[in-house]
């Protein structure tokens, strides 16, 4: 079993744990501190301490990466994950962790872009493009929201032209781009080294 056996007796008086998990063991993909919490007792405690940084994606044909953006949203501890475009998207990627994550949905780059004006936070688009900086030479904001454009043609015309700055990721093989998923781990780990470690 991967994870923690049932816990021994007598249990914790602890509210934020779950009698199941005590019951039956924890075997979910968790840091050893919330071993045996409830749920909604975990998305409380990273409430408390998520970063500044928001993710946004595009999805208008169902990219395939949204669940690994997810994932990392929550290995970096992202404010929100937002989803511009179409509502479902492939969770299988996320490997739950859209569960512990807060993701929101704008079916427009207008209702995205409307949303990051009152929320005062600068968009950061990351893709290839021709007049791109590289974010290695590049202090992101405190406050900001990551974007990514769809698998293949990346950031569409409407979300470039929202973006405050469009940031690239320098490559030094044959292949013109790196997918979305991957270039959110990198994007987002930036941040973390330049706001917190």
């Amino acid at each position: 079993m991967i994870g923690l056996g049932p816990h021994p007796e007598p249990w914790p008086d602890d509210p934020r744990l779950d009698p199941e998990l005590l019951a039956a063991g924890d075997a979910r993909n968790v840091v050893d501190r919330y071993r045996y919490w409830k749920l909604d007792a975990i998305v409380a405690d990273l409430d408390e301490r998520r970063h500044g940084f928001h993710v946004a994606i595009e999805n208008w044909e169902h990219d395939f990466n949204i669940g690994t953006v997810v994932r990392n949203a929550n290995a970096f501890l992202a404010a929100a994950v937002h989803v511009i475009g179409r509502r479902r998207w492939n969770r299988r990627g996320a490997m739950v962790t859209d569960r512990y994550q807060h993701i929101e949905h704008h079916p427009t780059i207008a209702d995205f872009g409307a949303w990051a004006d009152a929320a005062d936070l600068a968009v950061i688009g990351i893709d290839n493009l021709p007049g791109s900086v590289p974010i290695e030479r590049v202090q992101l904001p405190e406050r900001c929201v990551l974007v990514f454009g769809q698998e293949g043609p990346g950031l569409s015309e409407q979300a470039r032209t929202a973006c405050e700055t469009v940031c690239s990721i320098s490559q030094f093989g044959s292949t013109r781009s790196i997918n979305a998923g991957v270039a959110s781990g990198i994007a987002m780990h930036t941040w973390i080294r330049q706001h917190v470690c």
